[in-house]
């Protein structure tokens, strides 16, 4: 198993869902993912397993070295089995800030039920991982305006609206507007 540098811990647990450094079998899994789920992505294009592999070896292993990594991503479990991915990314080390990444597997995004159990454990976890071990002071999202659910779950676990960006983005043929939420190490400790 790979292991953060930048970590004091490398696994984060919550009841049956565990956070643990993204591993190499699950690279290719999250290809297919990305390339099914597109439209709440920033990606335009499909993810061949040829450039898959080539991100991973050249954008994802030199973080586990670096003492301020520019992303640090999560193998996200469930009873030790793989049901997303996600992590910390754009971090800005000077002022102890990053952005939330979440992925989920296809087969659990058409149950609205299940997704959201599954991303607000994850979004405990990955707030253990920021303001705990990190000491970041500063988390940040952006989601597209399609997804209700998720900016409702991301509200529920503390997460405040900041902002719209109006028509940032182009999917399913119309403009869309992203929404822009944050949460404080101090609200979190609260």
């Amino acid at each position: 198993m790979r292991h953060y540098k930048c970590l004091k811990n490398q696994r984060f647990e919550q009841n049956e869902f565990a956070l643990i450094p993204l591993r190499d079998e699950d690279i290719l899994k999250i290809r297919a993912w990305r390339n099914e789920q597109m439209t709440i992505l920033r990606q335009n294009e499909y993810i061949t397993e040829e450039m898959q592999l080539n991100y991973f070896k050249s954008q994802v292993v030199p973080n586990f070295d670096a003492s301020q990594p520019k992303q640090v991503l999560f193998s996200y479990l469930k009873n030790n089995e793989l049901v997303g991915y996600g992590g910390l990314v754009h971090f800005n080390w000077l002022d102890k800030r990053a952005e939330v990444s979440f992925l989920l597997d296809t087969k659990f995004t058409n149950d609205t039920i299940v997704h959201d159990f599954f991303f607000e454990n994850y979004l405990y976890l990955i707030q253990k991982v920021a303001f705990e071990d990190l000491i970041l002071l500063r988390l940040h999202t952006e989601v597209y305006d399609t997804r209700k659910h998720h900016i409702d779950i991301l509200e529920k676990c503390g997460f405040r609206f900041e902002g719209r960006l109006r028509e940032h983005i182009f999917i399913g043929g119309k403009m869309v507007d992203s929404i822009l939420h944050g949460k404080l190490n101090r609200e979190y400790k609260s």
